[in-house]
């Protein structure tokens, strides 16, 4: 185990981007669950700002495991072309399962934000968290979601990743730092010591705590465990 808990391994991770520290131009998204507590001290050493980016997999219907697509915050919808030429799958399917994941998206937005706006990314470097990758589908929907709204620059950055995962990613964003690429990875929880689940009130508290003055942010939630969850 390399990492105490999420807090311990983003940490870890911003000791790994301090070029980026105190730019004006960047931005931190997590993805949550489990990404934000690491988002968390990411931003907090940078100074950067933190939200989250939301990324919702569109199934193909009775194969909900097989994505053919995804949407994201700010509206976006990414299609797996290959899938859909496969399968066939018309247009009025595709519709209907992005209605319904777009009202769970929207509903987790409401929920995280709590009112506050999405932040305007064009132009900006954004740094996309998680807490670690196994796989690349939710990061990939991740990024050609996120390419899709105009930043200058994306920098995926999570602690610890399988090294095929991080090496396909580089391929699709701007830079890739996996703090750590163990030869036999497993899964992401094997790096922890405390994996427990995150919360959405601890989602909540974090981005509240990070959107405070900078001196408030810096501090803990009160009576926060020092981990944090998926």
């Amino acid at each position: 185990m390399i990492f105490h808990d999420r807090h311990d391994a983003g940490r870890q991770l911003a000791a790994r981007l301090t070029r980026y520290a105190n730019r004006p131009d960047v931005l931190v998204l997590a993805l949550p669950r489990g990404g934000v507590p690491v988002g968390f001290e990411v931003a907090r050493e940078l100074g950067a700002p933190l939200d989250v980016f939301l990324v919702r997999k569109l199934g193909v219907p009775g194969r909900e495991e097989l994505a053919m697509g995804a949407i994201a915050s700010g509206g976006v919808r990414v299609l797996n072309e290959e899938v859909m030429r496969t399968l066939r799958i018309p247009d009025e399917t595709i519709d209907a399962v992005a209605a319904e994941e777009r009202a769970e998206l929207g509903r987790r937005e409401q929920a995280y934000r709590d009112g506050r706006p999405a932040p305007d990314v064009r132009g900006r470097t954004v740094i996309l968290v998680d807490d670690g990758l196994a796989t690349v589908s939710s990061m990939r929907a991740a990024v050609e979601a996120l390419r899709l709204l105009g930043p200058a620059r994306i920098v995926v950055a999570v602690p610890v990743g399988a090294p095929e995962t991080c090496a396909a990613l580089g391929e699709m964003a701007d830079e890739v730092v996996c703090g750590y690429e163990p030869e036999h990875f497993a899964a992401v929880g094997l790096w922890y010591a405390d994996f427990s689940q995150t919360g959405d009130d601890e989602v909540r508290e974090l981005l509240a705590r990070a959107a405070a003055p900078r001196a408030e942010s810096g501090r803990k939630p009160d009576g926060a465990r020092d981990m944090a969850g998926a």
